[in-house]
Protein backbone atom coordinates (compact mmCIF):
# COMPACT_ATOMS: atom_id res chain seq x y z
CA UNK A 1 0.00 0.00 0.00
CA UNK A 2 1.36 3.58 -0.75
CA UNK A 3 -0.38 6.37 0.67
CA UNK A 4 -1.40 9.99 -1.67
CA UNK A 5 -2.02 13.20 -1.15
CA UNK A 6 -4.24 15.37 -3.92
CA UNK A 7 -3.04 18.65 -4.32
CA UNK A 8 -5.20 21.08 -6.21
CA UNK A 9 -7.09 24.57 -6.47
CA UNK A 10 -10.08 22.99 -8.30
CA UNK A 11 -11.97 20.52 -7.11
CA UNK A 12 -12.52 19.25 -10.51
CA UNK A 13 -9.15 18.23 -10.49
CA UNK A 14 -9.21 16.48 -7.51
CA UNK A 15 -12.42 14.97 -8.28
CA UNK A 16 -10.90 13.31 -11.26
CA UNK A 17 -7.85 12.17 -9.91
CA UNK A 18 -10.02 10.06 -6.76
CA UNK A 19 -12.24 9.03 -9.56
CA UNK A 20 -8.99 7.31 -11.66
CA UNK A 21 -7.03 5.67 -8.00
CA UNK A 22 -10.40 3.69 -7.74
CA UNK A 23 -8.81 1.50 -10.84
CA UNK A 24 -5.34 1.32 -8.43
CA UNK A 25 -6.51 0.03 -4.89
CA UNK A 26 -2.63 -0.38 -3.32
CA UNK A 27 -2.86 3.43 -3.58
CA UNK A 28 -4.78 4.83 -0.68
CA UNK A 29 -5.86 8.68 -0.33
CA UNK A 30 -4.53 9.97 3.01
CA UNK A 31 -5.76 13.76 1.80
CA UNK A 32 -6.28 16.54 -0.08
CA UNK A 33 -5.44 20.59 -0.52
CA UNK A 34 -7.04 23.18 -2.54
CA UNK A 35 -3.50 25.20 -1.75
CA UNK A 36 0.32 25.37 -1.49
CA UNK A 37 -0.12 26.40 2.32
CA UNK A 38 -2.11 23.84 3.39
CA UNK A 39 -0.71 20.99 0.85
CA UNK A 40 2.70 21.69 3.13
CA UNK A 41 0.78 20.67 6.29
CA UNK A 42 -0.95 17.59 5.28
CA UNK A 43 2.34 16.33 3.30
CA UNK A 44 4.30 16.83 6.55
CA UNK A 45 1.77 15.34 8.67
CA UNK A 46 1.40 12.01 6.28
CA UNK A 47 4.63 11.73 5.00
CA UNK A 48 2.73 10.34 1.56
CA UNK A 49 4.26 8.17 -0.66
CA UNK A 50 2.95 9.86 -3.37
CA UNK A 51 1.84 13.83 -4.51
CA UNK A 52 -0.64 14.28 -7.37
CA UNK A 53 0.76 18.34 -7.49
CA UNK A 54 -1.01 21.01 -9.68
CA UNK A 55 1.30 24.33 -10.16
CA UNK A 56 -0.32 27.30 -10.81
CA UNK A 57 -1.82 27.60 -7.25
CA UNK A 58 -3.13 30.59 -4.72
CA UNK A 59 0.04 32.02 -2.76
CA UNK A 60 2.49 28.90 -3.02
CA UNK A 61 2.92 27.46 -6.48
CA UNK A 62 3.65 23.44 -6.34
CA UNK A 63 7.54 23.96 -6.70
CA UNK A 64 7.34 26.15 -3.84
CA UNK A 65 5.98 23.62 -1.90
CA UNK A 66 8.56 20.97 -2.77
CA UNK A 67 10.94 23.52 -1.11
CA UNK A 68 8.79 23.38 2.40
CA UNK A 69 8.65 19.80 2.94
CA UNK A 70 10.18 17.71 5.41
CA UNK A 71 10.26 14.87 3.36
CA UNK A 72 10.04 14.57 -0.60
CA UNK A 73 7.42 11.84 -2.09
CA UNK A 74 7.30 10.86 -5.58
CA UNK A 75 5.63 13.68 -7.66
CA UNK A 76 3.69 13.45 -10.09
CA UNK A 77 2.40 17.03 -11.59
CA UNK A 78 -0.96 17.94 -12.81
CA UNK A 79 -1.61 21.28 -14.41
CA UNK A 80 -3.38 22.86 -17.44
CA UNK A 81 0.06 24.76 -18.54
CA UNK A 82 2.77 23.30 -20.27
CA UNK A 83 5.37 25.38 -19.85
CA UNK A 84 6.42 23.91 -16.93
CA UNK A 85 6.97 20.11 -18.00
CA UNK A 86 10.79 20.99 -18.27
CA UNK A 87 11.34 22.43 -15.05
CA UNK A 88 9.19 19.83 -13.38
CA UNK A 89 11.68 16.84 -14.60
CA UNK A 90 14.58 18.73 -13.57
CA UNK A 91 13.28 18.11 -10.29
CA UNK A 92 12.65 15.06 -10.52
CA UNK A 93 9.07 14.40 -10.73
CA UNK A 94 7.51 11.01 -11.66
CA UNK A 95 5.35 12.21 -14.76
CA UNK A 96 3.84 15.50 -15.90
CA UNK A 97 0.09 15.15 -16.73
CA UNK A 98 -1.70 18.16 -19.05
CA UNK A 99 -5.21 18.50 -18.20
CA UNK A 100 -7.47 17.37 -19.57
CA UNK A 101 -5.77 13.98 -19.45
CA UNK A 102 -7.46 10.61 -20.28
CA UNK A 103 -7.66 7.63 -17.61
CA UNK A 104 -4.98 5.37 -20.02
CA UNK A 105 -2.45 8.52 -19.62
CA UNK A 106 -3.05 8.85 -15.73
CA UNK A 107 -2.53 4.64 -15.84
CA UNK A 108 1.30 5.13 -17.28
CA UNK A 109 1.58 7.71 -15.03
CA UNK A 110 1.28 5.35 -12.27
CA UNK A 111 3.32 2.74 -13.75
CA UNK A 112 5.98 4.54 -14.27
CA UNK A 113 6.57 4.47 -10.30
CA UNK A 114 6.84 0.91 -10.25
CA UNK A 115 9.59 1.33 -12.45
CA UNK A 116 11.71 3.30 -10.01
CA UNK A 117 13.35 0.68 -8.21
CA UNK A 118 14.91 2.81 -5.17
CA UNK A 119 11.82 5.07 -3.24
CA UNK A 120 14.56 8.57 -3.31
CA UNK A 121 13.64 11.58 -2.67
CA UNK A 122 12.92 12.43 -5.90
CA UNK A 123 13.45 16.49 -5.98
CA UNK A 124 16.22 16.39 -4.05
CA UNK A 125 18.78 17.69 -6.78
CA UNK A 126 16.21 20.37 -6.76
CA UNK A 127 16.51 21.21 -2.76
CA UNK A 128 20.35 20.95 -3.45
CA UNK A 129 20.27 23.72 -6.31
CA UNK A 130 17.61 25.43 -5.42
CA UNK A 131 18.51 29.43 -3.85
CA UNK A 132 20.26 29.10 -0.82
CA UNK A 133 17.48 31.62 0.96
CA UNK A 134 13.75 31.55 0.86
CA UNK A 135 12.07 34.78 -1.04
CA UNK A 136 9.05 33.81 0.97
CA UNK A 137 8.07 31.74 4.29
CA UNK A 138 5.19 30.31 6.16
CA UNK A 139 4.27 31.80 9.31
CA UNK A 140 1.75 32.17 11.48
CA UNK A 141 -1.08 35.45 11.72
CA UNK A 142 -3.91 34.61 14.31
CA UNK A 143 -5.22 30.96 14.10
CA UNK A 144 -3.88 31.01 10.69
CA UNK A 145 -0.81 30.12 8.13
CA UNK A 146 -0.13 32.84 5.52
CA UNK A 147 3.06 33.05 3.22
CA UNK A 148 4.86 36.27 3.57
CA UNK A 149 7.89 37.77 1.38
CA UNK A 150 10.81 37.99 3.32
CA UNK A 151 11.65 41.53 1.48
CA UNK A 152 8.76 42.92 4.01
CA UNK A 153 10.15 41.71 7.63
CA UNK A 154 11.65 44.66 9.20
CA UNK A 155 12.98 42.96 12.07
CA UNK A 156 12.83 39.93 14.41
CA UNK A 157 12.92 39.44 18.06
CA UNK A 158 13.16 36.46 20.18
CA UNK A 159 9.82 35.45 22.08
CA UNK A 160 10.42 32.59 24.19
CA UNK A 161 11.06 29.48 22.42
CA UNK A 162 9.67 31.38 18.86
CA UNK A 163 10.26 34.38 17.19
CA UNK A 164 8.05 37.45 16.72
CA UNK A 165 7.96 38.47 12.99
CA UNK A 166 7.90 42.34 12.38
CA UNK A 167 6.84 43.50 9.16
CA UNK A 168 5.71 47.26 8.14
CA UNK A 169 1.88 47.00 9.72
CA UNK A 170 1.52 43.45 11.17
CA UNK A 171 3.44 40.78 13.14
CA UNK A 172 4.02 37.17 12.70
CA UNK A 173 4.64 34.09 15.13
CA UNK A 174 7.25 31.83 13.43
CA UNK A 175 7.88 27.93 15.39
CA UNK A 176 11.82 28.84 15.18
CA UNK A 177 13.76 30.09 17.27
CA UNK A 178 15.46 33.40 16.43
CA UNK A 179 19.14 31.70 15.96
CA UNK A 180 17.18 28.80 13.64
CA UNK A 181 15.91 32.07 11.61
CA UNK A 182 19.16 33.44 11.58
CA UNK A 183 20.44 30.87 9.73
CA UNK A 184 17.47 30.36 7.54
CA UNK A 185 17.79 33.83 6.29
CA UNK A 186 19.98 35.34 3.95
CA UNK A 187 23.16 36.92 5.72
CA UNK A 188 23.40 39.61 3.25
CA UNK A 189 20.07 41.23 4.41
CA UNK A 190 19.66 40.11 8.19
CA UNK A 191 21.69 40.66 10.58
CA UNK A 192 21.51 39.79 14.48
CA UNK A 193 22.30 43.16 16.18
CA UNK A 194 20.99 41.68 19.94
CA UNK A 195 20.74 38.47 20.96
CA UNK A 196 17.09 38.54 20.75
CA UNK A 197 16.93 40.94 17.66
CA UNK A 198 17.57 40.24 14.09
CA UNK A 199 17.21 43.19 11.96
CA UNK A 200 16.63 43.33 7.69
CA UNK A 201 19.35 45.86 6.60
CA UNK A 202 17.56 47.34 3.77
CA UNK A 203 15.02 48.33 6.13
CA UNK A 204 17.13 50.79 8.59
CA UNK A 205 16.99 54.18 7.59
CA UNK A 206 19.78 55.75 10.19
CA UNK A 207 22.11 54.21 12.69
CA UNK A 208 23.48 56.86 15.68
CA UNK A 209 25.97 56.48 18.31
CA UNK A 210 24.57 54.79 21.53
CA UNK A 211 27.08 54.69 24.35
CA UNK A 212 29.87 52.33 23.37
CA UNK A 213 27.13 51.00 20.91
CA UNK A 214 24.85 51.80 18.06
CA UNK A 215 20.86 52.86 17.77
CA UNK A 216 19.24 51.65 14.94
CA UNK A 217 16.75 53.27 13.45
CA UNK A 218 14.04 51.68 10.74
CA UNK A 219 12.23 53.15 7.88
CA UNK A 220 9.12 52.52 9.81
CA UNK A 221 10.73 54.64 13.03
CA UNK A 222 10.86 51.94 15.29
CA UNK A 223 14.37 51.94 17.24
CA UNK A 224 16.50 48.83 17.81
CA UNK A 225 19.29 48.54 20.60
CA UNK A 226 22.35 47.39 19.25
CA UNK A 227 24.49 45.28 22.01
CA UNK A 228 27.83 45.84 22.60
CA UNK A 229 28.78 41.81 21.66
CA UNK A 230 27.28 42.58 18.31
CA UNK A 231 28.23 46.00 17.64
CA UNK A 232 31.30 45.19 15.73
CA UNK A 233 29.04 43.92 12.93
CA UNK A 234 27.33 47.37 12.53
CA UNK A 235 31.19 49.15 12.45
CA UNK A 236 32.25 46.67 9.80
CA UNK A 237 28.99 48.03 7.66
CA UNK A 238 29.99 52.05 8.30
CA UNK A 239 32.09 53.23 5.33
Amino acid sequence: MKKVVIVDDESSGRKLIKEYLEDHKDLIIMGEANNGVDAIKLINEFKPDLVFMDIQMPGLTGFDVLEHLEELPHIIFSTAYDQYALKAFEVHAVDYLLKPYTKERFTTAIHKISAIKNLVPLAEDHIQQKKEYPDRIIVQKGSKYVTLATQDIHYIEAYGDYSKIHSADAVFISNHGISVLEEKLSPKDFLRIHRSTIVHLPKIEEVNRYGKSYLIKLLNQTELKVSRGYADKIKALIY
